[in-house]
């Protein structure tokens, strides 16, 4: 049998169907962990495979269930797993099942070495530093991690204000993978009318480095066709802590293309290739643009695949073309 291998993927096209928010990791040993919402929210599901498009038909093993009542209860959203300091991690967020958009970020920590076959455990709410006691006070979620010089850092999305409050992008120091470390910074804001459609919204980010320079993805507006993607950018040798050593682009770097077919692409993550170097940018879109109701609670967002290319000044080019 054929050992499905990168070359096999077909890009922006749904990959896994009705998984949002799509986050792949790549482990030292080349193995592919898949995770995503589920159109239910009421799940944390896992694959693997030995190839990207492995797991596209690997079979799909639920790790955890949303509690029956109080925390933990409803809208279970947007996980990804991560290996830090020796151990696995799932960075997840969940409402109550009582109040279901009191939503907060919660981890998981697997109690071996095989995040499939091993127990996990609940470590409780992601935990905010003890010099700031304002971290996680409001609807927070989409929480991301990424390691820079050696230490590891978090960023989210959380809502400030009142009535229709604006969702923003906050980044911390970690000081363990369950608790944050020092003061965090607001990172990005809607600025741009792009962000502010329907809703004023920066959530779902992911990081992404090549050369010199990190780039930090995020999704903006409401999750129907008006959701798309932003962009950051800082050097490495800046300090990523200082806000004002990050540049915001001013417009979206991939957004609906009704002539490709794909409405509301969002909530990526990037992930190496078998190669080790060719990048990866994994997405969710559907396949419309009119939906009946909350766009939240229609299933077919689906997981898509595109490759990521670098222009002569080294910045990613996301292009829905081949």
């Amino acid at each position: 049998m054929k050992r499905p291998n990168a070359s096999d993927l077909e890009f922006n096209t749904p990959f896994i169907r009705q998984r949002a928010d799509p986050y792949i990791f790549r482990h030292d040993n080349g193995t592919y962990y898949f995770t995503a919402s589920v159109p239910e929210y009421d799940r944390i599901i896992l694959r693997s495979a030995d190839t990207i498009k492995g797991l596209q038909t690997a079979y799909e093993h639920v790790i955890w269930h949303k509690h029956e009542s109080g925390e933990q209860g409803s809208h279970i959203w947007a996980p990804e797993i991560h290996y830090l300091n020796g151990c696995w991690y799932i960075y997840y967020a969940a409402g109550e099942q009582e109040n279901i958009w009191e939503i907060r970020p919660y981890v998981l920590q697997c109690t071996g070495q095989n995040p499939i076959a091993d127990p996990w455990r609940e470590l409780g709410r992601m935990k905010g530093s003890d010099e700031d006691l304002f971290t996680f006070q409001d609807f927070s979620l989409d929480a991301t991690v990424f390691q820079h010089k050696k230490e590891y850092y978090m960023v989210w999305a959380e809502k400030t204000g009142t009535g229709k409050k604006i969702s923003h992008l906050y980044l911390s120091k970690m000081k363990t993978p369950w608790k944050l470390s020092g003061e965090h910074i607001l990172l990005s804001t809607p600025d741009y009318d792009w962000e502010r459609r329907s809703f004023w919204v920066n959530e779902g980010p992911a990081v992404l480095k090549h050369g010199r320079r990190i780039y930090l993805t995020y999704s903006a507006s409401d999750t129907g066709s008006n959701y798309c993607i932003g962009m950051l950018t800082i050097d490495e040798a800046e300090d990523v802590m200082d806000p004002h050593a990050w540049k915001k682009y001013r417009k979206p770097v991939l957004a609906t293309d009704e002539t490709k077919h794909i409405f509301g692409p969002g909530h990526n993550s990037f992930v190496k290739g078998e190669d080790k170097a060719t990048d990866y940018c994994i997405y969710h879109g559907r396949e419309y643009g009119e939906i009946d109701g909350n766009a939240l609670y229609d299933p077919n967002r689906h997981t898509m695949i595109m490759k990521v290319r670098w222009n002569e000044e080294g910045e990613p080019v996301f292009s829905f073309g081949v």
